[in-house]
């Protein structure tokens, strides 16, 4: 794959966080990284102090180096600052972050040599992934920490992991061929500057989260048709009328699922219940809200990852060198605070169906989805797990970005907590696609106590391939196996698949 600096797309962040690509730089960014790397040439060759290039970090900023250390002052740049905590980042993430800085780096405004950016895409290449733990950022001044181990590990002093376990950089890289970076002036904080690891996992999030709600979809209609619910909350005229976006669009994929089925002709005329329950009628003002937001998150991410995020930056059109801000990672926490918003949404109103579902009252079927209830809990106690879930994610979803805590003396005296905001988002997604698969369980018995008549082609075929991991629950069993069979299918793109054969709906993430 060709990095097109300041040009990536979100198709392009998919494959490189699938893994598999290589990497090859835009050979038309090298005379705009050769220039603004002569500009930092000169300054670390002058007298006048330079941020990043002959003076300290941070508080330090006032103190000169000496041209005779400026090598040293890199090293130990890198050394001090790999000081992460927690379990290493995962590969795609790790992939991402190294992608990132190289396209960054090559936009010619970091001061940095090619052979920084080269380093950064043939570790990528070789399928090397270092050892980044996961704490220790506060998503300001960069993702310091994690972006020194990822580092220390090209310079060959850190680790790779291979195989789940850590190996020592050096021998690693030159099993792969590859020579260990040496840091010249402002080299090693352009690497460390920037908000690669905070953006990474964010994208990681989105891109983790896009089957799980293509699932939340599929699985959303199987709930109507198992409650007898009515199509007509989708009709598009409601829709226009409000004019949201993502409203618009989710209901157009409930009608496209429930097209055709038997069961909802089986009710059209003569039902007695005037109006469905929230959860079922509300969807897509529910999930259309979320896929709204999800959709600004994208755009934001987007931006992120085709940005300049280091300090100071290089303007090699006049020789100046400004200091600024770009690394404060605030875009990315409040794109991740509303990701992890409409995450945890997506949940909750997935359990609530759960929830319609067990209550014979509001379904209108066996009491708890069992034949015999009393003798038989059914699915009473999966909704209790479901329900725990939920409130789990209500508690995550505490917005990330409105803490701050001063570092570095006061001198970074507000952060964006970004690289957390992102982070935490994976347990969530977790949290909600156990959340579909319970209710994916659920559903399909649903539909069990209306045979003979069937569903929608697209709903029968995603019955059919939660059948075909798990069996209807006749009579109580050990269910805690089936709830991660039917998650596999919620996570593993399964039911995606049946979202995707849908024609002509609107993709999910449309990016402008």
């Amino acid at each position: 794959m060709l990095l097109r600096p300041g040009l990536l797309t979100l198709d392009e962040l998919q494959a490189i966080h699938a893994g598999g690509q290589p990497l090859m730089m835009d050979p038309s960014a090298l005379p705009g990284i050769l220039a603004s790397a002569a500009v930092v040439r000169r300054a670390a060759e002058g007298d006048a102090p330079v941020y990043g290039v002959n003076t300290g970090f941070g508080k330090l900023a006032s103190t000169r180096i000496s041209e005779a250390d400026l090598a040293t002052l890199q090293l130990n740049l890198i050394r001090s600052h790999s000081v992460g905590v927690g379990e290493p980042l995962s590969a795609p993430v790790v992939r991402l972050m190294l992608a990132l800085k190289a396209a960054s780096l090559a936009r010619g405004y970091s001061g940095v040599r090619p052979v920084v950016i080269d380093t950064l895409l043939a570790v990528h290449n070789a399928g090397l992934v270092p050892q980044v733990p996961s704490q220790g950022s506060v998503g300001a001044s960069g993702d310091l920490a994690p972006l020194a181990h990822m580092t220390l590990a090209l310079m060959g002093e850190g680790h790779f992991v291979v195989d789940g376990k850590p190996v020592p950089a050096a021998p690693a890289l030159q099993q792969a061929g590859i020579a260990p970076l040496e840091l010249a002036a402002k080299e090693g904080l352009a690497l460390i500057n920037g908000t690669q690891t905070s953006t990474a996992l964010a994208l990681h999030a989105l891109l983790s989260f896009e089957p799980v709600l293509e699932s939340a979809l599929v699985i959303g209609a199987l709930t109507v048709d198992a409650a007898r619910g009515s199509d007509g909350p989708f009709d598009p005229r409601i829709h226009m009328l409000r004019g949201q976006p993502g409203q618009i669009d989710v209901a157009q994929y409930y009608r496209a699922l429930l097209a055709g089925s038997a069961i909802r002709a089986s009710h059209q005329d003569g039902d007695d219940r005037v109006q469905d329950p929230y959860c079922l009628r509300c969807q897509p003002q529910v999930v259309g809200a979320c896929l709204d937001s999800l959709r600004h998150a994208a755009r934001v991410l987007l931006c992120e990852a085709n940005a300049v995020t280091d300090n100071p930056l290089v303007f090699a059109e006049d020789g100046m060198m400004i200091s600024g801000g770009n690394f404060h990672a605030e875009p990315v926490a409040l794109a991740a605070d509303a990701m992890a918003c409409a995450i945890a949404e997506v949940g909750a109103i997935a359990e609530r169906r759960i929830a319609m579902l067990i209550d014979a009252g509001v379904s209108r079927l066996p009491p708890f989805l069992t034949a015999d209830a009393g003798l038989n809990s059914g699915f009473m106690i999966a909704h209790v797990t479901a329900a725990s879930l939920a409130s789990e994610n209500k508690s995550l979803a505490h917005p990330a970005s409105v803490d701050s805590l001063p570092t570095s003396a006061n001198q970074e005296d507000h952060v964006s907590m970004a690289t957390f905001a992102a982070r935490r988002l994976q347990a969530m997604i977790r949290n909600t696609a156990y959340i579909l698969g319970i209710e994916l369980l659920a559903s399909g018995q649903g539909i069990d106590f209306l045979r003979p008549l069937a569903s929608s082609p697209a709903l029968e075929q995603a019955h059919a391939l939660l059948r075909a991991q798990c069996p209807s629950v006749v009579r109580d069993r050990y269910l805690a196996p089936d709830i991660e069979r039917a998650t596999a299918l919620v996570t593993g793109g399964a039911l995606s698949g049946v979202f995707r054969t849908l024609a002509g709906l609107p993709a999910l993430w449309v990016v402008g």
